[in-house]
């Protein structure tokens, strides 16, 4: 395994770019991301922004401001673990709740805008970034419901979509380590903890300096040695409980269908297992099945009844009554 040159960029998140000085890198990130110049201004208090003792949180929640002067709320989170979309809107529904004056009216809730750097597959696509947003659409006309004139002058918005939140989805791992564009490099090195020569992405040159292993202080270079052993540990363990089947192939998976489908030969199958070699394991099941019951009838049928009540073939079954007879003389 090669020496890591650079640390990860969720330790770098609890430990190094939470200080003002290093808002360049996640500010590159970001306005790489939003294709817009993005300015972080603070990084919020919150629960999510706390370390607790077990390590957990590794999202960020910033105060930013946009390129049009539009002030919003970013959260980062970024995840190693299975999990699902439910937890993303549970995030962004905390961070609204945490970040807004109980005495407030609603029109200052704030836009958050949600980036999830996640290294497991959630979903099934093709694409490695993916957006969302809300918008509101007629069941009948199919047009897009827009903001009035005093909506506009009030939330200082164009759009209905501008007011909600917005959800981006980077699926580190469908990513083919090709860097076309400037937010490719950063994919490539939340991948591969490395920096590339010859990147030019914002904030990727700063990240390179903050995070590079041989600048961290002596107790930083330990807490981040045992964080990175923790981390590969809990990438086994997701390993083997979760992909192992699919690391193995096709041939792990025949093996383990057959094994589940001989057992649930006799009783027509389950709907779970793996298709092919379940398949496999029936057509086994059923055709013991059929012979222990020939053989209980040779004492009292004649071959062609038993070739037709069990679906054997009359060879089979006079094989059997062979191998039957021999049993019985011996």
């Amino acid at each position: 395994m090669r020496k890591r040159k650079l640390v990860s960029f969720d330790w770098a998140m609890k430990r190094l770019l939470r200080s003002k000085a290093n808002f360049e890198v996640l500010e590159g990130f970001l306005s790489e991301l939003l294709k817009e110049d993005i300015t972080i201004l603070e990084i919020l208090e919150s629960g999510s922004n706390k370390e607790d003792k077990y390590d957990k949180s590794n999202r960020v929640d910033l105060k930013a401001v946009t390129g049009t002067k539009e002030i919003v709320i970013i959260e980062v989170q970024y995840d190693r673990e299975l999990d699902y979309l439910q937890r993303i809107l549970f995030g962004v529904s905390k961070t609204i709740t945490e970040h807004i004056v109980e005495s407030d009216p609603y029109y200052k809730v704030r836009k958050v805008i949600s980036v999830n750097i996640l290294y497991f597959d959630l979903g099934e696509g093709k694409d490695y970034v993916y957006k969302g947003k809300t918008v509101f659409r007629g069941l009948h006309e199919n047009d897009e419901l827009q903001l009035s004139a005093q909506q506009k002058e009030l939330y200082k918005a164009e759009r209905i979509a501008d007011l909600y939140p917005e959800y981006y989805l980077i699926k580190i791992n469908q990513f083919d380590d090709i860097a076309r564009d400037t937010l490719d490099e950063w994919i490539y090195f939340f991948k591969n903890e490395e920096i590339k020569e010859g990147f030019k992405a914002k904030g990727l040159a700063k990240a390179k300096s903050v995070l590079d292993i041989m600048k961290l202080s002596e107790e930083e270079r330990r807490v981040y040695a045992k964080y990175a052993d923790n981390l590969r540990y809990k990438a086994s363990m997701f390993q083997s409980t979760y992909v192992s089947g699919e690391m193995d192939g096709i041939k792990k998976g025949r093996r383990e269908g057959l094994e589940e489908g001989k057992r649930e030969g006799l009783e027509e199958g389950k709907r779970e297992g793996l298709e092919e070699g379940k398949r496999e394991g029936r057509k086994q099941g059923l055709t013991e099945a059929k012979t222990d019951v020939a053989i209980k009838l040779l004492d009292i049928l004649d071959d062609e009844i038993i070739a037709q009540k069990t679906g054997l073939s009359l060879e089979k079954v006079r094989q059997l009554r062979n191998g039957n007879n021999i049993n019985s003389h011996s």
